[in-house]
């Protein structure tokens, strides 16, 4: 239902009108998404029992994807060869600034302290969001907008479970081998650009690497991965069902989701970073 703007007298009244109206669709759209969130977490336990084979289809095509992006391997590769390409950078820059000093000798810190905290997680999320993310809030906003989430509404099947917590769940199941190759990529090219690029002997490199590679550290990392990949799947799934406005509004639709998963990506990485490591930032210093 759309308000009707009063007419007033002064600019200053109908610009605090229309600010409070603002913020209320604002608190709005934030009650329905608080909404939503909770029925599609509630009901991951019934998209498991009653719709078991289209929830492994959709990890299936989460990890490997689907049509011409299953081709070239789908989203590991992706996500592989993004975190690669963050490896390398951290490498490159972390040698370049240590030597700067005369420390270059510990570049193997930098890479198992930036890429398994920081660098790793984020590139991750990134790459979830642009390609599966996007991809779930275009197929489902295609079934709004040509009515047949209401044709499965009228068979009998529960669309929410159906169409938004099976890929929540695909999507934080396929995010770990998903991460798994992010992180060995990066963990390779920060090694590699190290190495072979800038000539540092790979025993000193291995030395540092394992010295301050934690492996409590890896297991927050994926815990962080897994968080991503419920909080992507969440949002994207949630623009895709809410979309409206044909062509065009799955289109913007899918926009917004990217928005607001990028944003939560990073949200996410600072709160887990804080939970975890508190505003220290310490590290380990034996071996």
């Amino acid at each position: 239902m759309t308000l009707a703007v009063p007419r007033f007298t002064s600019r200053p009244a109908r610009f605090l009108f229309l600010r409070a109206l603002s913020v209320k669709r604002a608190v709005d759209e934030i009650g329905r998404q608080a909404v939503f969130y909770r029925k599609a977490i509630v009901e991951i336990p019934l998209a498991l029992a009653n719709y078991r084979r289209e929830t492994l289809r959709l990890i299936a095509e989460v990890a490997l994807g689907s049509g011409a992006l299953a081709v070239i391997g789908g989203t590991i590769v992706i996500v592989g060869f993004l975190t690669m390409s963050a490896g390398a950078v951290v490498a490159l820059q972390g040698y370049t600034t240590l030597g700067d000093v005369g420390v270059e000798a510990l570049t193997g810190f930098i890479a198992a302290y930036v890429n398994v905290r920081v660098a790793a997680p984020v590139i991750a999320g990134v790459g979830l969001a642009a390609t599966i993310g996007a991809g779930a809030t275009a197929q489902i906003g295609a079934m709004r907008i040509s009515e047949e989430i209401d044709a499965l509404e009228v068979i009998g099947v529960r669309s929410i479970p159906y169409l938004a917590s099976a890929r929540i769940l695909a999507g934080m199941v396929a995010i770990v081998p998903v991460y798994g190759v992010a992180v060995i990529a990066s963990f390779l090219a920060s090694r590699t650009a190290t190495v072979l690029v800038y000539g540092q002997s790979g025993g000193v490199y291995d030395h540092y690497f394992y010295t301050f590679l934690v492996p409590t550290d890896l297991l927050w990392s994926f815990l962080q991965a897994i968080l991503m990949g419920l909080v992507v799947m969440l949002i994207h799934t949630y623009f895709g069902y809410t979309a409206s406005g044909g062509p065009a509004g799955v289109g913007e639709a899918v926009g917004r989701a990217v928005r607001a998963s990028l944003a939560a990506v990073v949200f996410v990485t600072l709160a887990v970073s804080l939970a975890v490591y508190g505003t220290s930032g310490k590290f380990n210093f034996a071996g």
